[in-house]
């Protein structure tokens, strides 16, 4: 048998440690009522544990009930949320793997259409079907384009309030028993939004120069730190950049992430762009096999955080490759996994390291060896 690939190597990150180097990205589902999981989520997610992902995030799930991006949202502001979501939790860790929650406040592109009815401003036909808009805020007043609804220019007072209910949302997370939790920095939403200088405009200690921008970021970082338990670890998901001219660039994520790193937080999950109606992730930028693997590289470089590349990595040599070259710790999957939710199983074989389906469940392995032995008669057999 061939060297364990990094791929399938445990990677211990204060006191957690993540049976291997694949994470399932956090997806949005907008199939939560209420803001609570429901049996979609725990279908969904439970899936991936039993193709034994190294660490399966829950989707983005709001920190305040106007804080969601649609009426589909998951969300945390409560106590019953968390609770919901548990289930979910037990079973995932059940099967060796780690469960973790990105928290997340969507500022300017939250009261908008679920992807299958436009993915844009809320319109006549979605408060027919009982969407209808509510009240947004962002660090200014200017709507993310023409049409959309214009948000409140967020006061000290309002930037405390969503700061402390990241910290609350963090607190509900480990009594869920989740083992990570990651801030949402990214994508357009409220975080990056103060980042970026083409949304944040203030002319306040939140806005302004690149430490002005920076302030909300982190004192979130900080709230969440202070509150979520030292054994566990804290991730921050950045835009590596705007991808759009005048906006947030390498050099500023770089910057940020060594503030991150002094603030506690363990792994920058590096993705890029969404300051833009035109998508969550969009950005002007090239896109190829692993386009934003560069980001995570230079961020790990220079800052010496553990960092997780995540876009277009198609299957486990690349992914290996990746980690080799020492331009990652953690590979993230998104779309791959819904194409194929047994994606690190399928790897591991195709990488030669599970012939007998070993890592398999157990309800699944013994089936599936005694299927393998059978066709291997089949086909040694002249015919």
């Amino acid at each position: 048998m061939p060297p364990l690939p990094l791929l399938f190597q445990p990677l211990s990150v204060r006191g957690v440690t993540f049976p291997n180097r694949v994470v399932i990205s956090p997806m949005c589902q907008y199939s939560a009522t209420d803001g609570f999981a429901n049996e979609w989520h725990f279908s969904h997610l439970s899936t991936y544990a039993r193709g034994r992902a190294g660490c399966i995030f829950f989707e983005a799930s709001a920190v305040k009930e106007y804080g969601r991006i649609t009426h589909g949202d998951l969300g945390i502001w409560s106590d019953a949320h968390g609770e919901a979501m548990q289930p979910i939790v037990e079973f995932i860790k059940s099967h060796g793997c780690i469960a973790a929650l990105q928290l997340a406040h969507a500022g300017r592109k939250a009261s908008m259409q679920r992807p299958w009815f436009g993915n844009g401003a809320l319109n006549d036909e979605d408060v027919q079907r009982g969407d209808r808009p509510w009240p947004i805020s962002a660090p200014t007043d200017e709507p993310l384009d023409d049409g959309w609804l214009k948000p409140s220019a967020m006061s000290a007072t309002d930037i405390a309030d969503v700061v402390d209910s990241f910290a609350a949302a963090a607190v509900r997370a480990e009594a869920a028993g989740f083992d990570v939790v990651e801030i949402h920095g990214a994508h357009g939403y409220l975080i990056q939004t103060f980042l970026s200088p083409l949304s944040n405009t203030r002319g306040d200690a939140y806005g302004g120069d690149r430490k002005g921008r920076m302030r909300v970021a982190l004192e979130v970082t900080e709230a969440v730190r202070a509150v979520w338990p030292e054994e566990k670890p804290l991730f921050f998901r950045v835009s590596s950049v705007d991808g759009l001219e005048g906006g947030w660039e390498l050099d500023d994520s770089v910057a940020l992430a060594q503030e991150l790193k002094f603030r506690g937080v363990d792994v920058i999950d590096c993705s890029s762009g969404g300051n833009t109606p035109k998508g969550a992730t969009n950005a002007s930028i090239g896109r190829g096999l692993g386009f934003q693997v560069p980001f995570a590289a230079r961020m790990r470089k220079e800052t010496g955080l553990l960092s997780q590349a995540v876009g277009l990595i198609l299957d486990g040599p690349q992914a290996e490759e990746i980690l080799q070259a020492g331009d990652a710790d953690l590979i993230a999957i998104g779309r791959e996994a819904l194409y194929d939710p047994f994606w690190a199983l399928h790897q591991a074989q195709e990488m030669g390291i599970d012939d007998a389906f070993s890592l398999w469940p157990e309800q699944y392995g013994w089936w599936l060896e005694r299927r393998s032995h059978g066709l291997r008669k089949i086909l040694d057999t002249p015919h």
